[in-house]
C-alpha cells in the first residue's frame, strides 16, 4: 500500500472493532470442551491475540466481543492478572509478554449473542455499542499476516474511498466453489490497483459461474446502516441471518470496495489451517525458526 491516506473531512474514523467470538468450536473438540477456540495458541500467543493486535495497528480503540455461555475465558486474557504479575515481579521475570494482552479500561465492551443465529446475528447483537459510527469486523478464525496488517490496509482505503470495504485474496480458479466471492466492477487508479469496486457479492458459486476469484477472507469496515438491515431478521443460507445477504443490500446505496490483501492468510478455523499457521509463523521467528526448520527436516527425513 502507500503512504497512509488522511480521512477526509466529515469522515468519521473507523475507531471500533466488532469480534464475534460465541462459536463453539466444535471442529476442535475435545480441545475446545472447556478453552474457547479463540484462546488456542499459535506458538505462544492465543488466536484472538492476533487480530487484538492487527487492530490496534489500524488504530482501533474499542474492542466489542460477542460473546456466548462459556467464553468469559476471553475477556479474563485482557484483563490485568494481578496474582501472576505480582509472582513475576518477585521472580524478577519480565512483564513484557503481557504487555500486548492489556486492553485501556473502558475499552474492552461484551455483549452477549443468546442464541447462534449466524454471524449477521452476532454483529447486529453490537448495534447499541457501534451507535452511528463505522466500524471494523474481525472474524479471528482468519488470521491475516502481513506487514502493514490487513486492517491496515483497508483504513488506508476507507480514508481514501470512504463507504464499505471487504478483503478479499485471489485463490486458483478451481477454488472459488469453497467461498465468498465478489463481481468486481471498476478498479481505481489510487493505493497501487488494490482497490476494487464490488458490483456483487456470491456466496459459494460453481467454478463456471464465479464471476472472480477474489473470495472475502473476513476483514470488513460497514457503516452503520448496515444494522438497519440486519435487523430484519431475515434467514438466509442455513437458515442463519447472514452478514453477506446484509451487505448485498448496501451494494449500489453507498460506496462498497474489496481491497485485495498483501499478505497471507491462514483459515485457523480448520485444523490443517491452525497447524500450518503455527509452522509458518514459528518458522519466522527468530528464536525458533532454525530449530522448528530442523525438527520439520527431521520428521520429513
Amino acid at each position: 500500500m502507500s503512504e497512509s491516506v488522511q480521512s477526509a473531512p466529515g469522515r468519521k474514523p473507523v475507531r471500533k472493532a466488532v469480534f464475534p467470538v460465541a462459536g463453539l468450536g466444535t471442529r476442535f473438540l475435545p480441545a475446545t470442551k472447556a478453552i474457547p477456540k479463540e484462546l488456542l495458541p499459535i506458538v505462544d500467543r492465543p488466536l484472538i491475540q492476533y487480530a487484538v493486535d492487527e487492530a490496534r495497528e489500524a488504530g482501533i480503540e474499542e474492542f466489542i466481543f460477542v460473546t456466548g455461555r462459556g467464553k468469559t475465558a476471553i475477556v479474563e486474557h485482557f484483563d490485568t492478572a494481578y496474582e501472576l504479575e505480582a509472582t513475576m515481579n518477585e521472580r524478577g521475570k519480565s512483564l513484557a509478554p503481557l504487555d500486548p494482552t492489556r486492553i485501556q479500561p473502558g475499552n474492552l465492551v461484551t455483549v452477549r449473542q443468546q442464541v447462534p443465529l449466524g454471524l449477521g446475528h452476532a454483529i447486529w447483537c453490537a448495534r447499541a455499542v457501534v451507535g452511528d459510527e463505522p466500524f471494523a469486523i474481525f472474524l479471528p478464525d482468519e488470521l491475516m499476516h502481513g506487514s502493514p496488517g490487513c486492517m491496515a490496509q483497508m483504513v488506508e482505503a476507507y480514508n481514501a474511498v470512504g463507504g464499505n470495504l471487504i478483503s478479499v485474496l485471489e485463490v486458483p480458479r478451481h477454488e472459488v466453489s469453497s467461498y465468498g466471492v465478489i463481481a468486481p466492477g471498476e478498479t481505481p487508479d489510487i493505493l497501487g490497483g488494490t482497490l476494487t469496486e464490488v458490483k456483487g457479492l456470491v456466496e459459494k458459486p460453481k467454478v463456471e459461474d464465479a464471476p472472480s476469484n477474489l473470495i472475502i477472507s473476513g476483514r470488513y469496515i460497514l457503516q452503520p446502516e448496515v444494522m438497519r438491515t440486519l435487523e430484519n431478521q431475515e434467514k438466509g443460507a442455513g437458515g442463519e441471518i447472514q452478514l453477506t445477504d446484509a451487505m448485498a443490500r448496501m451494494i449500489g446505496a453507498q460506496p462498497f470496495h474489496a481491497v485485495t490483501f498483501a499478505g497471507r492468510r491462514f483459515d485457523c478455523g480448520s485444523k490443517l489451517g491452525f497447524v500450518e499457521a503455527t509452522l509458518a509463523l514459528a518458522l519466522e521467528r527468530e528464536d525458533m525458526g532454525e530449530q522448528v526448520r530442523a525438527i520439520m527436516a527431521r520428521l520429513l527425513g
